[in-house]
């Protein structure tokens, strides 16, 4: 169960989740600072474990990724004087970083990352499940107002007129 008092807000670790490659990721500069590190300090202790850190678990962004990344960012000062593109890390790559860094305080930053993971799968899959079930609707409903609309059509049309005979009735001299 969560604590009470979370040492970082969930908000601010969702925020720093991103989909790159079309994975949820996290790069190197918002982890240090979760961490409570430089940037440069969590790198050197990556490549210092490669081995624990397979292209699934970690990629070095590409530098049109990182021009596009550096586009969407409102403040550039974040990136700073950057002579590398960041590295992203995924759910187990953040994981695994926590036997890499061994210090308390990520330890703890590595369980609450992993809450808010956990926290975006269950609303990914509540949306999944809502936008079934809009669809089921949907489909049963488009059938039921066909037969509305089909009525309102009918509704709608023009009454026949009523024609008067051609020539004269007996009785209309």
């Amino acid at each position: 169960m969560a604590s009470e008092q979370s040492l970082i807000p969930i908000e601010r670790i969702e925020r720093a989740i991103l989909l790159i490659r079309r994975q949820k990721v996290m790069l190197d500069a918002d982890l240090a600072e979760l961490y409570g590190v430089e940037t440069r300090v969590l790198v050197q202790a990556v490549k210092r474990n490669m081995e624990r850190f397979p292209e699934d678990f970690m990629f070095q962004l590409s530098h049109e990724e990182f021009a596009i990344l550096r586009s969407q960012s409102v403040t550039s000062s974040d990136w700073g004087g950057r002579r590398y593109p960041p590295y992203a890390f995924t759910e187990q790559g953040v994981a695994m970083l926590s036997s890499v860094l061994r210090s308390q305080r990520a330890i703890l930053v590595n369980i609450e990352i992993m809450r808010a993971f956990i926290r975006l799968r269950q609303m990914l899959a509540s949306h999944v499940e809502l936008a079934r079930k809009l669809d089921a609707l949907e489909r049963k409903y488009d059938a039921q107002f066909k037969v509305v609309f089909e009525a309102i059509r009918q509704l709608m049309a023009p009454p026949e007129p009523k024609r008067r005979p051609i020539g004269f009735r007996k009785g209309d001299e």
